[in-house]
């Protein structure tokens, strides 16, 4: 699902060099590692946000330095660190479709609305709120509906149960595991220890710009 090949990346400076690793349909793997090593720029090469300097990406079996980004999000699901700077639409039902009509843009109606209902079911989450309304967490929550309701084979999530509750970290580590059993993968930067204890994922670290599992 996920094959880094002797990957080095760096802007003026190299951040790491020949990484080499790979995710496989049902597996989760989390990346953890010092502040400023290089993890969310890792997991931006994932999706062709960024290219790498050298060796190559392959992402649900799709070069990324072949592809547009936008291409590629149809396979690889991404969350960033920040949900604000994620959300884009006033209500949770109009920003949980949008991603939706980019991914899958011939959905019908009648599935838009059999996947609006059963994300929103699955978080917790009201279609007709207001999303600047709800609290961070809840926030977070929205952002993350909205990668999972295009129903991505490989699941790209950034630092996930930042300002989530015990009970919310419980959901979402459920939506993560199921989804996993279905033959999705996952990479996940995170360096909660209570989030990583429930998933059943091995450990990578990014240290010294190499990763080591």
């Amino acid at each position: 699902m996920l094959k880094f090949e002797d990957v080095s990346f760096g802007f003026t400076e190299e951040l790491f060099a020949n990484v080499n690793f790979a995710l496989h349909p049902g597996e989760i793997a989390v990346l953890t590692g010092k502040n400023g090593v290089g993890k969310s720029t890792l997991l931006r090469l994932c999706n062709g946000l960024l290219k790498p300097t050298k060796g190559r990406v392959r992402t649900a079996g799709f070069l990324t330095d072949e592809h547009k980004t936008s291409s590629l999000a149809r396979h690889a699901g991404f969350l960033f660190q920040n949900p604000d700077r994620q959300i884009s639409k006033h209500t949770v039902a109009e920003e949980l479709l949008f991603g939706l009509s980019l991914t899958a843009p011939d959905t019908d109606e009648a599935e838009k609305e059999r996947l609006l209902n059963a994300i929103t079911a699955e978080f917790g989450l009201n279609p007709a709120d207001e999303i600047f309304t709800l609290s961070k967490g809840y926030r977070q929550l929205v952002a993350i509906a909205s990668v999972l309701i295009t129903d991505p084979a490989l699941l790209l999530f950034d630092e996930p149960t930042v300002c989530l509750d015990k009970h919310q970290k419980k959901t979402l580590a459920d939506g993560i595991s199921s989804r996993i059993k279905a033959g999705k993968a996952a990479l996940i930067i995170s360096h909660d220890l209570e989030f990583i204890d429930i998933l059943d994922c091995k450990k990578l670290i990014l240290k010294d710009k190499v990763i080591k599992e």
